[in-house]
């Protein structure tokens, strides 16, 4: 009978941590489960209920894998079925979370119609931002994009929102695969100055997809994904693992797809005219980004320019910027110095590899 009773015991604490751990795929976040077909007429979706664990407004279809949109394959990235949001278009779910953490949602997205398509993403209360999906940066016409946010409730509404206005009421993004994780505070480790330096820590990325997720700019997103960086510029950064890409080191690094038009920056706390070492790792993805690479990493007034010659196949170098601070925060930033493109002629932008960034100060000299 003990026995009995702690093999209960366990089973309700192994159900209880279920319940509670909310990284992954949100119920229904990749949409395989659908309306009936007397909730749809042709490809829209007719109930606003419809799709289970969602809630849809506006002109919202559902799309099978195979579907034409005349002589265009709507191609869906994971799985059977997709959503496509029309003009002014929104789904939404309710999400338990934890007041006071910090969380970054990934989802799937393409563009189907227009060029300059955007995405709304919005949580309860008040955290929202714009997305741009008009820039393709993976070979399979689906980028992933996250986008981060502190939880002030226990319990957050979810909302994507297309705000473009089209002609054809039914143009608008295909969304697939929505997915949450919760970001622990960074902490800087022994022997870093830097926090997150390995880049770890980061959004979620679905296991079977090989195309990574953007990160965007600061100026789209308060509460950046990738903590204790800020990405600055107009542009976003690729966030890769190492199942799918090569990595200098551990499992995640960052890819510089955007030329000059992204950095990946973080502030640090340093000592006037003290000397510091900043060590880190540039190399190539094994994503067919081939060429010579530029990486610029810059902190107080100096800079170094690292070349890293790619064929493409992975691999990667180690190199140093030694500076001397000149106040109590210092700015430590990496940008690549040229735009690249893939050589599969999918006309994808990709460009060098950056990991295992150390900051550590110079005793002697």
């Amino acid at each position: 009978m003990k026995k009995m009773n702690l093999l209960l015991l366990l089973l309700c604490a192994t159900f209880s941590f279920a319940l509670s751990f909310n990284d992954g795929l949100l119920p229904n976040g990749n949409f395989e489960f659908g309306p009936k077909p007397s909730q749809m007429k042709g490809t829209k979706v007719m109930d606003p209920k419809a799709i289970p664990n969602w809630e849809i407004l506006g002109f919202v279809e559902y799309i099978k894998w195979g579907q034409k949109q005349g002589d265009m394959l709507l191609v869906v990235p994971e799985g059977a079925s997709a959503v496509r949001l029309g003009d002014e278009a929104s789904i939404k779910t309710n999400v338990k979370v934890t007041n006071g953490m910090f969380y970054s949602i990934s989802f799937s997205a393409a563009r189907t119609c227009a060029q300059d398509e955007k995405l709304n993403i919005s949580v309860s209360p008040k955290d929202w931002g714009i997305l741009p999906i008009q820039t393709m940066y993976s070979s399979d016409g689906w980028d992933t994009y996250c986008w981060g946010f502190l939880a002030e409730f226990d319990e957050i509404e979810i909302i994507l929102h297309n705000p473009g206005k089209e002609k054809d009421p039914a143009c608008g993004p295909l969304i697939d695969s929505v997915a949450l994780k919760a970001l622990n505070p960074p902490k800087r480790p022994r022997g870093n100055m830097l926090k997150n330096g390995n880049f770890e820590e980061g959004p979620y990325i679905f296991h079977n997809t090989s195309w990574g997720v953007l990160i965007p700019p600061n100026i789209e997103d308060d509460h950046s994904p990738l903590p204790g960086w800020i990405i600055e510029s107009l542009k976003a950064v690729k966030y890769i693992d190492s199942d799918h890409f090569s990595v200098p080191g551990g499992k995640r690094a960052v890819e510089l797809v955007a030329g000059r038009e992204s950095a990946l920056t973080q502030i640090v706390r340093t000592v006037p005219d003290k000397t510091y070492d900043l060590f880190f790792s540039v190399g190539d993805a094994k994503n067919s980004c081939q060429g010579s690479m530029l990486v610029e990493a810059s902190a107080a007034r100096d800079i170094v320019r690292v070349p890293y010659e790619s064929k493409g196949n992975g691999g990667f170098k180690r190199a140093r910027l030694r500076f001397k601070a000149i106040s109590t925060r210092t700015r430590v930033r990496f940008l690549s110095s040229f735009y690249h493109m893939k050589s599969d002629n999918s006309g994808s932008m990709c460009g060098p590899v950056i990991d295992d960034v150390r900051l550590v100060s110079v005793r002697h000299i």
